[in-house]
């Protein structure tokens, strides 16, 4: 029998809890769960942030959520965010908010998450979610590496600093067999962004740097930075995560990298640290840092073939998050609480498997 199709909608009420249209084994029910200890943790860090009186603002709680289906779902603006939260009711269940609740406008919510969020409060969330991961991650073998980031700024922004601001409508439009540096010239739009070039003969791009530490158990992020691009950010980025992750030195790790790390003074200063350094030797026309006092252990090899572990975490964060071509000028936390995300995607999977 044909069913019917007649377009009435006259339902005013529906009597189904919000809870109970989530079907039991979706996979953000685990990582809402996980969400809201981590807030819970963090209830102190919001309380100092906010004022005992005046207009409520959006619950840190609340924005937060939001911004992480915002990296789940690669949803591209906060505009479309407030609308999807209008009428998706996934997401309002993970949000917190009920069927009737009014969503807020865009304006409103991006103001609120300029006042809440910074690299300080990333790093804290960034800190709680990796206590999540207890027992799944390693605290001895880890691998580091950095990514380029590209800004969202263009080369007619990139302007020379002595400039005479005229402001004329093609200022910087024609920049053709001039020689530009970051020595001399800056971006107007995104005066932090660097020019710079992944390898020798790709295009020269406004970027910033992402540099990350990933554990060689199951390549869960320990630590996550962002730099300005240049051509030792890499090394001393490495080195100040590496500086956190011994615990100033208190216990010895060993450290996977590629070939951009073989460097004299990076692997005698991460060896003060109480880092062995599991580098790929370059020797093209030179000598490498690194002797067969390491390589001849079959640590060093293990630790060669699980460096294409930090290659995950960077491949979502391009394809599913932010990170390819970041938006915001506070490129920070924007990575850092990327870095966040990914972690708390992948660690009920892995609580799962391990149980």
């Amino acid at each position: 029998m044909r069913g019917n199709d007649e377009q009435s909608q006259s339902g005013m009420f529906s009597y189904v809890p919000l809870e109970e249209r989530i079907p039991a084994d979706h996979p953000l029910r685990a990582v809402r769960k996980l969400v809201d200890t981590v807030l819970a943790q963090m209830w102190k860090d919001f309380d100092r942030l906010y004022a005992k009186n005046g207009r409520p603002s959006i619950a840190p709680e609340r924005l937060l959520r939001a911004l992480l289906l915002q990296v789940f779902y690669s949803v591209r603006s906060e505009r479309l965010l407030m609308e999807q939260l209008d009428y998706n009711l996934l997401f309002r269940w993970f949000v917190g908010l009920d069927m009737d609740d009014r969503v807020w406008n865009h304006a409103v919510f991006s103001k609120n998450r300029e006042r809440l969020l910074n690299q300080e409060l990333a790093q804290r969330f960034f800190a709680q979610v990796k206590s999540q991961a207890a027992g799944l991650m390693s605290d001895e073998h880890f691998t580091v590496d950095g990514t380029l980031i590209e800004a969202w700024a263009s080369h007619k922004s990139f302007q020379r600093k002595d400039r005479d601001d005229d402001g004329s409508a093609d200022c910087g439009s024609e920049f053709h067999g001039e020689k530009r540096r970051n020595d001399t010239h800056e971006s107007t739009t995104d005066p932090d962004a660097r020019l710079y070039k992944k390898s020798a003969g790709q295009e020269a791009k406004l970027s910033y740097l992402g540099h990350v530490v990933v554990e060689n158990r199951h390549g869960l992020i320990a630590a996550a930075m962002t730099t300005q691009a240049d051509g030792t950010a890499e090394r001393e980025a490495a080195l100040l995560m590496l500086d956190e992750i011994t615990d100033r030195g208190r216990r010895r790790i060993t450290v996977g990298a590629d070939k951009a790390y073989d460097t004299q003074d990076f692997v005698a200063t991460a060896r003060e640290l109480r880092a062995t350094l599991h580098v790929s030797q370059n020797t093209s026309n030179r000598r490498s840092a690194i002797d067969k006092r390491t390589t001849r252990h079959p640590g060093y090899q293990i630790s060669l073939s699980k460096r294409w572990l930090v290659e995950k975490p960077f491949g979502w964060l391009k394809q599913t998050g932010p990170i390819k071509k970041v938006k915001l000028p506070k490129v920070d936390w924007v990575f850092v609480f990327s870095c966040a995300a990914f972690n708390l995607f992948r660690i009920p999977k892995l609580q799962a498997r391990c149980a």
